[in-house]
C-alpha cells in the first residue's frame, strides 16, 4: 500500500497546477532581465505570478519581492526593518526567525500557544521602538496568533510588525509591515518565496546584484519555481474537508487514548494540523514506528538535519518533559478520505506495543 503522508507542514505535495506551470516555464526558458522576445515572455510569467501572490496577500504587485524561500524572506525583513530597533520575537517562532535574531527579546506564549498580549504590551511600553516578529500560525501546533490585536499594539507603540506566514500561506492574513511566504508550503515547488512589504517600506538587499526585484534582491529570478509558486497560491483549497479529517483523527484519539494530549486544542488552529502528545513515548520512537507502519509524520519542524529533539514550541507552552513526546500530524491538500482510519489504526497499534513494553519492563 502507498505510504500515508501526513507531514504536509514539512512540505506539501506538488499541485498539478504548479507542476504544469513549472514545465511551461522550463520549456520557455529565457532570462527575465533580457529585453528581447524570450526575455519579455519570461518577465510576463514572473509578473503574472507576482500578481497572484499580491492578490492573495491583499497587496500591490510592486510590494512583492521574490526570494528563494521563507527563510530568506524572514532574514530580509529582520535585517532590513530591524536595523536600529529592538527585536521582539515570539517564543514559538520558527528557527528561521530565532536563528536570525539570537539576541532578540522573547515574547512568551500562553499554555494554548497563543502570544501573551499582556506581556507584549509591557515589552513594547518599556523600551525604544521595536520590530515585533509573530508568526501567523505555528508550524508544529497549527495555533494561530491574534494578529489583529498584535498589530494594534504595535501601532500604539510605534513598532513595526513582521509576520512569518509561511505555514499559513493559504489563510487570510491581516496586512503587516512585512509578510513572509513560501511556495512549497502550499503545493508549489521548493526554491521560491516572497517578502510582501507594506506600501512605502523599503529594505536593502541581502544579495546585491543586477538590480532585479526593483533593486531589492539581486540574482536571476528562478523562473520555473516562481511560476509554480503563482499557480499554487491561486489553486483552490478545501479547508472544510481537511478540517473534518483532522477532527475525525482527534475524536478517534480521545476514544482510543484518553491520556493523549492535543497541544493547542481550543485555540484557533490551522485546519490540517494536530500535535499529539503520548506521555512516556519519545517522539523519535513514535515517528519511526509509524513510518514502519506506512504512516509518515514528524516530530516538529523539518529544519534540523533530520534530528529529533525536544520541541521548543511545547517547552514554551509549558509542557515540560512532555515536550519530547509530541508528534505532528499535518494533512496535505490531497489527503485521502480514509486518512483518519489508517492513521488511527497505526497509532493505536503503536501505542499498544509501547504500553506492553512499558508493562514488561515494570515487572
Amino acid at each position: 500500500m502507498t505510504p500515508l503522508d501526513l507531514d504536509a507542514n514539512a512540505t506539501e505535495p506538488l499541485r498539478p497546477e504548479a507542476r504544469a506551470a513549472v514545465l511551461r516555464a522550463l520549456d520557455l526558458g529565457g532570462n527575465a532581465s533580457s529585453v528581447h522576445g524570450g526575455g519579455r515572455a519570461a518577465r510576463a510569467l514572473i509578473e503574472a505570478a507576482r500578481a497572484e501572490v499580491a492578490r492573495h496577500a491583499g497587496a500591490a504587485p510592486a510590494e512583492v519581492v521574490f526570494t528563494s524561500g521563507g527563510t530568506e524572506a524572514n532574514a530580509m525583513a529582520l535585517h532590513g526593518l530591524g536595523t536600529g530597533r529592538r527585536l521582539l520575537v515570539g517564543a514559538t517562532e520558527h528557527a528561521a526567525i530565532r536563528a536570525a535574531a539570537p539576541a532578540a527579546e522573547t515574547i512568551p506564549v500562553r499554555h494554548n500557544g497563543t502570544l501573551d498580549l499582556d506581556a507584549l504590551a509591557v515589552l513594547l511600553a518599556n523600551g525604544p521602538p521595536a520590530l515585533v516578529c509573530a508568526m501567523a500560525a505555528n508550524n508544529e501546533t497549527g495555533v494561530r496568533h491574534p494578529l489583529e490585536a498584535i498589530r494594534a499594539l504595535c501601532a500604539e507603540h510605534g513598532a513595526l510588525l513582521h509576520v512569518d506566514a509561511v505555514q499559513a500561506a493559504r489563510e487570510d492574513v491581516p496586512r503587516a509591515d512585512s509578510l513572509a511566504l513560501s511556495a512549497h508550503k502550499l503545493g508549489g515547488p521548493p526554491g521560491a518565496g516572497a517578502l510582501v512589504l507594506a506600501p512605502g517600506l523599503h529594505v536593502p538587499p541581502l544579495i546585491a546584484g543586477g538590480g532585479q526585484e526593483r533593486g531589492r534582491r539581486g540574482g536571476t529570478e528562478a523562473l520555473p519555481a516562481i511560476a509554480g509558486f503563482g499557480a499554487a497560491i491561486a489553486a483552490p483549497y478545501d479547508a472544510a474537508r481537511i478540517a473534518a479529517l483532522r477532527d475525525a483523527i482527534e475524536a478517534g484519539l480521545r476514544e482510543i487514548a484518553p491520556e493523549a494530549v492535543i497541544a493547542g486544542q481550543g485555540a484557533p488552529r490551522l485546519p490540517n494540523t494536530s500535535l499529539i502528545i503520548l506521555p512516556g513515548a519519545p517522539a523519535e520512537t513514535q515517528v519511526i514506528a509509524l513510518d514502519l507502519a506506512g504512516v509518515r509524520v514528524s516530530a516538529g519542524a523539518a529544519c534540523s538535519s533530520g534530528k529529533v529533539a525536544r520541541s521548543h514550541v511545547l517547552e514554551a507552552m509549558g509542557f515540560g518533559e512532555l515536550a519530547g513526546c509530541g508528534i505532528r500530524v499535518s494533512l496535505p491538500w490531497n489527503a485521502p478520505d480514509d486518512a483518519p482510519q489508517r492513521f488511527l489504526e497505526a497509532w493505536a497499534a503503536m501505542r499498544n506495543r509501547l504500553s506492553s513494553r512499558a508493562r514488561a519492563r515494570a515487572t
